[in-house]
């Protein structure tokens, strides 16, 4: 049995204990500081979580914010960081206050950033945060693959790639917390596997937006019935520039054929937030207006990734090796409406 803390309480967060808890680990799920009310319901309710519809294990113990340097201290074997991209740098200074170099650290996590004019992951950008606040040589790792939340809390069978460039240390993750239906299969291509779970979320948006783009001449109800021709070939090209762009970083492009790339952006775009978002910019929206209008309250991550790392992706790629990803990227950046140069 180890310990595991899961730090974030989100549908993410709040699911993946569900395996950590029936491989027979000690878990406990902290809430962050704006997750009180969130942790107080799911206490109230013995354990119901209301975004995931279901109960999460009876023996899984949930706390508040209050006590996460409590639990921190108690040295566990896993940290698993399930805050949304925006949080990385607050839950970084948390943790350093009282980590141990005993834990490793596992980040559900995915995205993309700019150090000193450089592509870096978020595992890179977690480190330099943690080498900040006076931690050094500290184990992180990272998670993709097709598995969303509400899946995994249910025990739908799912696959996912924990990947970390001394393999080893996600073969021990690998080892607490796989189970019959959550199938962990491990990498050394950490930055492939980082750069393909933070990039499909925008190629995301652009499926999403397939029914919308996909002709300007017949009407809404013919483009419902037969826009997937549109979407095949969007996801076709979408892989073309997944491959481009991984390499590009120094990813191997067998990541991109894995379960952090074309498993993942299945999954993401047959729904979820970036394949909602999109078929908005596909209707005419620009991007706050939609925002704004219909999914105020939500993080919409391949949008917030185009504006953390699409300036420097105009300065240094080429339109032609590219074009879809930085159409997007334009079309948040200057809110316009979405065009695809077919």
């Amino acid at each position: 049995m180890k310990r595991i803390l899961v730090f974030g309480a989100g549908a993410m967060g709040s699911a993946f204990t569900v395996p950590c808890v029936d491989n027979n680990n000690d878990v406990v799920l902290v809430g962050t500081h704006l997750e009180d009310v969130t942790i107080e319901i799911i206490k109230k309710e013995e354990n119901f979580h209301k975004i995931l519809n279901c109960k999460l294990p009876k023996n899984l113990r949930v706390e508040k914010f209050e006590k996460f340097q409590d639990e921190i201290k108690k040295k566990p074997d896993l940290i698993v960081i399930g805050v949304n991209s925006k949080g990385i740098e607050w839950a970084g200074k948390e943790i350093s206050k009282n980590f141990n170099s005993s834990s490793s650290i596992l980040l559900l996590t995915k995205g993309l950033t700019v150090i000193n004019n450089k592509f870096e992951t978020l595992v890179e950008k977690f480190k330099f945060i943690l080498k900040n606040n006076g931690i050094d040589d500290v184990k992180v790792s990272a998670v993709g693959g097709p598995c969303l939340a509400s899946g995994l809390a249910n025990r739908i069978k799912s696959s996912v790639v924990l990947a970390n460039e001394k393999i080893e240390i996600v073969k021990s993750i690998r080892d607490i917390i796989s189970t019959n239906y959550y199938a962990v299969e491990c990498s050394n291509d950490l930055v492939g596997v980082e750069t393909c779970a933070a990039i499909k979320n925008i190629y995301s948006m652009i499926i999403g937006a397939s029914e919308g783009l996909s002709s300007s001449n017949v009407n809404k109800d013919t483009k419902s019935k037969y826009y997937l021709n549109t979407a095949a070939s969007l996801m076709y090209k979408a892989i073309s520039e997944m491959v481009y762009f991984t390499k590009s970083l120094k990813g191997r492009e067998e990541s991109v054929y894995g379960l952090s790339g074309l498993g993942d952006l299945y999954v993401s775009s047959a729904g979820g937030r970036n394949s909602k978002m999109g078929k908005y910019l596909g209707e005419g929206y620009d991007y706050k207006t939609a925002k704004e209008k219909f999914m105020k309250n939500e993080t919409i991550e391949g949008a917030e990734l185009a504006l953390e790392i699409g300036t420097k992706v105009l300065k240094d790629f080429d339109r032609k090796k590219i074009p879809l990803m930085i159409s997007l990227i334009e079309s948040i950046i200057e809110n316009k409406k979405l065009e695809i140069n077919w």
